[in-house]
């Protein structure tokens, strides 16, 4: 899919049709494979989310936010360290199939910064060939400091055509309550890492991924100091916010939170029926479930 592609498949989403926009779906079913092995992977975080654990296609995504209404960012998770990374939908799957869905689906990809030289070049081809919108980065699965200067050429390459970047933050279900947190390291995804990249890549629109827990001071002072800094309220039940989120959500940033869900292990069902019970002001909600995300990937009028 080229550029111009790329363009007219954003335009095909109607944000005024749309009742939210989910900034963070996980699609871990590919087309081609069945699903049996999949779950068996996901049984701990279902078991950690105390959820059904729901390993969706792309199809199966987009059927399920076209009957609610919404629309999905969807991305999987590169990770060379993983022994099953060659068994989840690829980038180039979930960018095609996503653009048979225009008009609720928005695609990502993921490129582990371990890859080098030859992952930056992968990510100039799912921008210019595939359309992707922007890229999912898990510091924690992929073992690197987002500040690391060996990632900042694949951000040079985000950066250049105007896509997002997207990172895990805080805590992780992932390897969660298993032996040694499945090797999982929390050290990676404090959000003041994040700080260096939005000095140094100062055009290009970061989204810091779930409440921060235990750093949800350094992800507001990280949102509130740099512009192009957002923070996505996923992988959360709202009624866990806390009341500093809260108040930072309903004022000072009431333009940088956005909605994510993290399905499938949190259903969007779930987390807004949670949010209607926390005390969000009612002319902050609509910017927070869709206008902010709107705007940030050109759907509305507004430069």
């Amino acid at each position: 899919m080229s550029g111009e592609e790329k363009g007219t498949t954003a335009a095909r989403m109607n944000a005024e049709e749309l009742t939210a926009i989910d900034v963070h779906v996980h699609v871990h079913a590919s087309v081609r494979r069945g699903k049996a092995e999949v779950e068996e992977r996901l049984k701990d975080m279902a078991a950690y989310f105390k959820t059904e654990s729901m390993a969706s296609t792309v199809h199966e995504v987009a059927a399920y936010y076209r009957e609610r209404k919404m629309a999905a960012v969807v991305f999987g998770v590169d990770n060379i360290r993983d022994p099953n990374n060659d068994h989840q939908p690829s980038n180039e799957e979930i960018a095609e199939l996503a653009a048979e869905h225009p008009d609720v689906l928005i695609p990502f990809a993921s490129v582990d910064p371990a890859r080098g030289r030859a992952g930056v070049e992968w990510a100039r081809r799912l921008i210019t060939e595939y359309g992707v919108r922007g890229f999912k980065f898990h510091p924690n699965a992929q073992e690197f400091y987002p500040n690391d200067r060996a990632a900042y050429p694949l951000y040079e390459v985000i950066a250049e055509h105007g896509c997002v970047a997207l990172f895990h933050t805080g805590h992780t279900g992932v390897g969660a309550g298993t032996r040694g947190g499945g090797g999982i390291r929390l050290k990676y995804s404090n959000p003041m890492y994040l700080d260096d990249v939005a000095v140094d890549f100062p055009d290009m629109p970061i989204i810091m991924a779930h409440p921060s827990f235990p750093w949800q001071e350094e992800a507001l002072s990280v949102a509130l100091h740099k512009p192009q800094v957002y923070i996505d309220l996923s992988g959360w039940s709202p009624k866990y916010f806390s009341p500093l989120l809260v108040q930072y959500a309903n004022t000072l940033l009431k333009r940088k939170v956005l909605f994510g869900s993290d399905y499938p292990v949190i259903t969007p069902d779930r987390w807004l029926a949670d949010f209607e019970k926390i005390d969000i002001r009612p002319d902050v909600r609509p910017l927070i479930l869709k206008e902010n995300a709107a705007r940030l990937f050109g759907l509305t009028g507004e430069g």
